[in-house]
């Protein structure tokens, strides 16, 4: 590649018309200052501002890995690495984190991508192992660092940037104002983009308290999502146990529902996001993984069944509805004698429930699992255009469809799966079986 991208061409290809004031100043500011930190709600479109900046400081000659993105979670930097995809840059970058097969990100780096993504835990395996050089790195973004240092990551992060000695440029992002940064950054006194509100409350959010009996929580969290219209909900708490059980018990009640947590194996996080994604589950039981950082739609509804102990997770865990100019509600369940924390206000409204109200109705979709993904020359056209015309579906009949290294996910109205599925069971795609089933 001889040339940057045109920047118009960029925009396209993420189907934006322009950007907002947080990505321009960011963009300006990353640009122009050496040590930059990067402060902006969950939802405004923090990715975009560093990556934009970042695409213009790579250079095309150079061989060797340019910019290092640490993140907390593989999810987020499994979003990042998207998001990249789709700018259409022509530079190459990789993601690597837990759970991800080592042998694939070695063979991953052994042609070196211009942009690396991790988590610290694995980026760190990967110096120790000397698997990419990083020397040539010029430019360090540690996203959500904040959340990196909650999830004990301090050694990580201290380790390898100690081994980035020509840093040029370091961006630090955060979705939580007023926070210490760490010496070992290098950072001391940075240009600061700051778009956190003064007020933590999004303006479009209403926060609403739910009074239940201490002993009977889960009862009342039925009757609340009954409430809901059948409309999608994040549910909160504190445990993964909870987490588990209350999913489960939700289920047996006839509420499609999935849970995620980080005690969770990759694939089990990823199909759990997937179902939720493309509607296959209306609500999602989790902890605070799920508050910042994931790539799920707009909520209407959050649920809090438990609240957490830090305003800021709080905050967060908010952050999921009620995004730039959308509106949305937050509920607190609360027992009646319950101790609440100092950051919940008195004077919540109550919201009454009902005695009863009609289960929500249920999903629309199925998830649909092939064997098969990207490293098997899989994409989307060919998922649609088989189930199309060996499968019998209508356009109308398919939803979001996720393509992966080794499996793909595609949603299918709950009406025409077993259709689907009967018709497909001896038929090849590209000239190979795949297995092909309701995923799990």
């Amino acid at each position: 590649m001889e040339n940057q991208p045109n920047p118009a061409s960029v925009l396209s290809n993420l189907g934006i018309a322009a950007l907002n004031p947080m990505q321009q100043e960011a963009r300006d500011v990353i640009l122009r200052q050496q040590d930059v930190l990067l402060l902006a709600p969950t939802g405004s479109g923090k990715t975009l501002g560093f990556l934009l900046p970042v695409l213009k400081l790579l250079r095309p000659d150079q061989p060797t890995v340019q910019c290092l993105i640490l993140t907390p979670t593989r999810e987020l930097a499994l979003q990042i690495e998207s998001v990249w995809k789709k700018m259409g840059t022509g530079f190459k970058a990789n993601v690597c984190y837990g759970g991800h097969p080592m042998t694939t990100e070695i063979q991953n780096l052994t042609q070196p991508p211009a942009v690396l993504i991790g988590t610290p835990g694995r980026i760190a395996d990967h110096l120790s192992r000397n698997t990419f050089d990083p020397t040539g790195v010029h430019t360090m973004v540690l996203d959500e660092f904040d959340k990196s240092l909650e999830l004990g990551f301090h050694d990580q992060m201290a380790f390898i940037i100690g081994r980035l000695r020509n840093l040029e440029k370091r961006v630090l992002v955060s979705a939580t104002a007023g926070i210490t940064i760490p010496d070992f950054t290098g950072v001391r006194s940075p240009g600061r983009v700051n778009f956190i509100p003064v007020e933590d409350r999004t303006n479009g959010l209403t926060i609403k308290r739910v009074v239940s009996p201490e002993t009977d929580k889960p009862a009342i969290l039925i009757r609340l999502i009954g409430s809901l219209n059948s409309e999608s909900a994040l549910i909160f708490c504190n445990l993964r146990e909870t987490a588990e059980q209350l999913s489960t018990d939700l289920n047996r009640q006839g509420i499609r529902t999935a849970f995620y947590h980080g005690g969770l194996e990759q694939d089990d996080r990823e199909r759990a996001l997937i179902l939720f994604r493309n509607g296959s589950v209306r609500y999602l039981i989790t902890t605070d993984l799920a508050a910042r950082g994931l790539d799920i739609p707009e909520m209407k509804h959050v649920i809090h069944y438990q609240l957490p102990l830090h305003e800021h997770e709080f905050v967060h865990r908010n952050g999921r509805t009620a995004r730039m100019h959308a509106t949305g509600t937050a509920y607190l369940i609360l027992g009646r004698t319950e101790d609440h924390p100092r950051y919940v206000p008195d004077s919540l409204d109550e919201l009454v429930l009902a005695d009863r109200y009609p289960l929500p109705a249920p999903p629309d979709y199925q998830t649909i699992y092939v064997s098969g993904g990207k490293k098997n020359k899989l994409n989307k056209v060919d998922i649609v255009g088989f189930f199309s015309q060996k499968g019998g579906l209508e356009k109308g009949d398919l939803g979001l469809i996720e393509v992966k290294d080794f499996s793909s996910f595609a949603a299918v109205r709950t009406a025409k799966v077993a259709g689907l599925l009967a018709r497909v069971k001896d038929e090849k795609m590209k000239g190979k079986k795949y297995k092909i089933e309701v995923a799990r």
